[in-house]
C-alpha cells in the first residue's frame, strides 16, 4: 500500500463530490483503516480566529510572542465535512503538545487540543497556523478509489504552501508544483 499521509490531495474537475471542487487537502493520515486530512483553501465566509476564540470562551492577551502580539485576524477554514464543529490547528513545528499534536510532513504539524487555541490567544503558539473545523476522512481503500477514478492528483506537501500561498491561489499553485496547467484539465476521464 502506498502511504500518503504528508501529501497534498489536489482536487481534479472530475471530482464528483462538489465539496471538495478545486480542493487542496493536506493527508494527516493514511493507513489500511482509511485517510484523514484538513482542506487548506476553503475558508469560512463568516469566520474569523478572534471570533472562534471569544465563541469558545478563550481568554486573549496582548503582547506575546509566537503569532504576535495581537491574534491575527486570520480566517478559519472548512476542513472538511466530517466533524465540523470539531478543531484543527495546523502549524509550524515551533509548538507541539505530547497530548494532541502529530507530525504530518516536514514542517508541518497538526494539533487538536483546545490547548494550542489557548497558547495562540495568549501569542505564545506556533509562529504559523491554519485554522480549520472539520475534516476529509475516507474509510477502507475509499480514497485509493478515488484517485484511481482521477478524481485526486498528488503533490509533496509543503509549510510554504500552506502557510505563505493565498487560498484562491493554493488550488492552481499545488498543480503547477506538479507541472501541471490548470486550463488543461478536463472535467471528464477515460480509462484505457
Amino acid at each position: 500500500m502506498m502511504q500518503l499521509t504528508g501529501q497534498f490531495l489536489i482536487a481534479t474537475p472530475s471530482m464528483p463530490d462538489t465539496r471538495f471542487a478545486h480542493s487542496v487537502v493536506l493527508l494527516c493520515a493514511h493507513s489500511d483503516q482509511g485517510a484523514m486530512g484538513i482542506i487548506i483553501n476553503k475558508p469560512l465566509p463568516d469566520l474569523r480566529l478572534p471570533t472562534l476564540l471569544t465563541h469558545l470562551d478563550i481568554a486573549r492577551s496582548d503582547g506575546a510572542t509566537g503569532l504576535g502580539g495581537d491574534i491575527p485576524d486570520m480566517p478559519v477554514h472548512f476542513g472538511g465535512p466530517v466533524e465540523t464543529s470539531r478543531g484543527f490547528v495546523l502549524h509550524s513545528p515551533d509548538f507541539f503538545s505530547a497530548e494532541g499534536s502529530l507530525a504530518v510532513a516536514d514542517g508541518l504539524v497538526l494539533s487538536t487540543s483546545v490547548e494550542i487555541l489557548s497558547e495562540m490567544a495568549r501569542g505564545q503558539g506556533p509562529g504559523a497556523a491554519l485554522v480549520a473545523l472539520g475534516y476529509s476522512g475516507w474509510g477502507p481503500e475509499q480514497l485509493e478509489r478515488e484517485i484511481q477514478a482521477g478524481g485526486w492528483l498528488l503533490a509533496e506537501a509543503s509549510a510554504p504552501m500552506l502557510f505563505a500561498t493565498e487560498d484562491g491561489r493554493k488550488w492552481a499553485a499545488a498543480l503547477a508544483q506538479i507541472g501541471v496547467d490548470p486550463r488543461m484539465l478536463s472535467g471528464a476521464t477515460g480509462h484505457a
